[in-house]
């Protein structure tokens, strides 16, 4: 493979396609949802193939040769999905929907909601294998896809969105001063958290 070359080689165009037969399932629980209650069961659904660079970048850094197979079967965010919902409830009653799909199969997961990161970070974090009616790196089809998938809370989203400028930030002032700020937001938005799903019970039980 050339380095002009995609990493993800022919498969690059199959990737929106995998991608949206990923997704599919997710929008049609949501527009149920809605239909059942009125409600979103998710305030934004976004999602993205990584970039060439960011995938050939990943591969060096992990040791791996950047080829296709490194990027599809060793690698297991090429596709990724991000869910942000209004309330934490919406968070697990998505994923106790992803876990339905005959699919699909959970090949990690990780809660940071429940047990939070040293720095304050609270997200839930899924790695996915999908069965899909595409050919994959290994000539298989229906063949193979992974996808990692982040659910998160607006506010978690929002402090992320922070964190994440002060990581790739080089040369800050006050950086100590800022972490501890942060992981004291952190906390707080946790706790804000909680009360607006205690409210919304609330509400719903009346």
């Amino acid at each position: 493979m050339s380095d002009t070359e995609s990493i993800y080689g022919k498969y690059e165009e199959i990737l929106p396609a995998v991608m949206e037969y990923i997704s599919g399932p997710i929008k049609r629980f949501n527009e149920d949802t809605i239909k059942e209650t009125g409600h979103s069961v998710y305030e934004h659904l976004i999602y993205r193939i990584k970039s060439d660079d960011s995938m050939r970048e990943k591969c060096r850094r992990k040791g791996l040769p950047e080829t296709t197979e490194s990027a599809l079967k060793k690698m297991h965010d090429a596709i990724g999905i991000r869910i942000v919902t209004g309330f934490v409830d919406d968070i697990y009653s998505i994923i106790r929907f992803i876990k339905t799909l005959p699919s699909c199969r959970v090949i990690e997961e990780k809660d940071y909601i429940r047990n939070s990161k040293p720095n304050g970070y609270r997200s839930y974090h899924m790695i996915l294998e999908f069965t899909v009616p595409f050919e994959d790196v290994s000539g298989d089809d229906p063949g193979h896809y992974y996808a990692e998938i982040q659910l998160r809370t607006i506010a978690m989203d929002s402090w992320a969105s922070l964190e994440h400028e002060l990581k790739y930030k080089h040369e800050i002032g006050n950086e100590r001063m800022i972490v501890s700020e942060l992981k004291r937001v952190a906390d707080e938005l946790a706790s804000c958290d909680v009360s607006m799903q205690t409210i919304r019970n609330l509400i719903r039980e009346n």
